[in-house]
């Protein structure tokens, strides 16, 4: 099989090609990124900040929306600043969702590996790199990933790591009544397994099965509220519940677990959906 060498192009030094040029193609076909099944959500979307966010994704059969920055030549301060801030306005501004930033550009350099890692992890970021071949016919675009988005481990499974606390503790670091309302939810839970018991860690209040960890769910209470977080995939059927509710809900969990945020007398409101959750979220960890 004869071998043929492909032609690279320099798109930011091309007479003709200019970044609005690759942003249409990427916008009429999303699925050469390799991100998987995305449909465009909107391009050049105007920001608070005065910004426009290049191109706007959402997976076909997902909720993962993608923060897009297009930059020609190679990586710098300018675009990875944007590609974060961009990132974080629309995840506040929809926090139903998860987000992920990327960033695309012709030479994502050596620094910008360097950078990106010492927070990945902290901000989900994508980084492709764009080859612009000369096929003598036109010019086609070929992305490689270098960087992927780090998806956090399950830290509340590490048992063994963290540090024990007690009642007291908590009620000194958040207030009795915030740590009253994981009574409350442990009082639901019981209803589908008398066994489970309130497990107080320093990192939040978790639940144990027969004395052995069992966190299907997990207790964060503040001064004024109590972060319920539950392990559930993300579904539209448990979005649009939630949405319906009226309860205060934080953004979905990269290491997949849903979050409301609760205050006194939410769970008697509430009952009936809050048990439904927490019994599908203790069943899909059985």
């Amino acid at each position: 099989m004869k071998h043929i060498p492909l032609k690279t192009v320099s798109i930011k030094h091309h007479p003709e090609l200019n970044e609005k040029w690759v942003q249409e193609v990427i916008a009429a076909e999303p699925a050469i990124l390799g991100l998987g099944d995305l449909a465009l959500i909107d391009k050049e979307r105007t920001q608070p900040s005065g910004g426009r966010l290049d191109l706007l994704f959402k997976e076909v059969d997902g909720l993962v929306r993608y923060e897009t920055e297009l930059q020609l030549g190679a990586t710098d301060e300018t675009h990875i600043i944007r590609t974060i801030e961009y990132w974080d306005i629309e995840r506040r501004r929809y926090p139903q969702y998860e987000h992920v930033g990327v960033l695309i550009a012709e030479n994502v350099t050596a620094r910008f590996l360097n950078v990106i890692s010492l927070f990945n992890g902290f901000i989900p970021i994508v980084a492709l790199q764009m080859t612009a071949i000369d096929t003598g016919n036109g010019i086609g675009l070929h992305f490689t990933k270098v960087v992927d988005a780090l998806r956090l481990g399950l830290v509340e499974e590490d048992e063994e790591i963290l540090e024990p606390a007690d009642r007291s503790y908590w009620e000194n670091r958040a207030t009795a009544k915030t740590v009253k309302i994981a009574d409350e939810i442990l009082e639901l839970c019981k209803t589908f397994d008398p066994s489970l018991e309130l497990k107080y860690n320093k990192p939040y209040i978790g639940f144990t099965k027969g004395g052995i960890a069992f966190n299907f769910a997990t207790c964060h209470p503040r001064k004024s509220a109590l972060n319920l977080s539950f392990k559930l995939p993300r579904s539209e059927e448990i979005d649009v519940k939630l949405e319906q509710s009226g309860l205060d809900l934080l953004e979905y969990a990269r290491w997949g677990a849903y979050r409301i945020k609760l205050v006194p007398g939410d769970v008697t409101k509430h009952r009936e959906l809050l048990e439904q959750l927490l019994k599908a979220a203790y069943e899909n960890r059985g």
